[in-house]
């Protein structure tokens, strides 16, 4: 199994060219007062090997997914650049409908944290919270946005392909990520994850 030291097989300046910052880490990496933006790339950083990884606005690697040579698998682990487990991704056996559970990962134990149920092309994010959130599609075929239903459809985050200064598309495997003031990064990437998932992207 190849292992991080691959890193350097792919053309990341193609996808994010700025150089990493040399900042340290803030004390909550997952939470922000103000809106960030991540590019996030549909492809593993495990040399030939299905997957995602997503970079923050500094060019540096926050999360990844690793499915090997699996594509669409029933789990699917959100890391971190560490290989930390931040959240399982399960899917559900279901006659009617699509059904992925997220589990949250904190040490020895592990609780659901999100339920995300597909039907009749209407997605919706049931959290452990009491919250909800539904996917509403937007800025084309493969953008989308994703909505707090408790806050009269506020937008809490968007996906969309990437472009570049000029105006030219990465391809459809490279998007950008935005995410609102103080929403769990985390959890908006885990749900993402399935969405892919919904659509074999991943």
């Amino acid at each position: 199994m190849v292992t991080g030291s691959c890193f350097s097989l792919f053309p990341m300046a193609k996808i994010y060219p700025q150089a990493p910052s040399s900042s340290p880490p803030s004390s909550s990496p997952y939470l922000s007062s103000k809106q960030e933006c991540f590019t996030i790339w549909m492809k593993s950083l495990v040399y030939n090997s299905h997957g995602c990884t997503a970079y923050n606005s500094k060019g540096e690697i926050i999360y990844r997914v690793d499915n090997y040579d699996k594509k669409c698998s029933s789990r699917v682990y959100l890391m971190d650049i560490r290989g930390n487990v931040l959240f399982s991704i399960q899917r559900k056996k279901l006659r009617v409908f699509g059904c992925w559970d997220g589990y949250k990962w904190d040490f020895s134990k592990k609780q659901r944290w999100f339920r995300v149920t597909s039907k009749h092309q209407k997605i919706h994010v049931d959290l452990a919270s009491g919250q909800g959130y539904k996917i509403v599609k937007s800025g084309g075929k493969l953008g989308f946005k994703i909505m707090n239903l408790d806050q009269d459809g506020a937008v809490v985050a968007e996906i969309k392909r990437k472009q570049t200064a000029a105006g030219v598309y990465l391809g459809d495997d490279v998007f950008t990520l935005t995410v609102e003031p103080n929403v769990d990064q985390s959890l908006i990437m885990a749900i993402v994850m399935v969405n892919g998932l919904i659509h074999r992207q991943l």
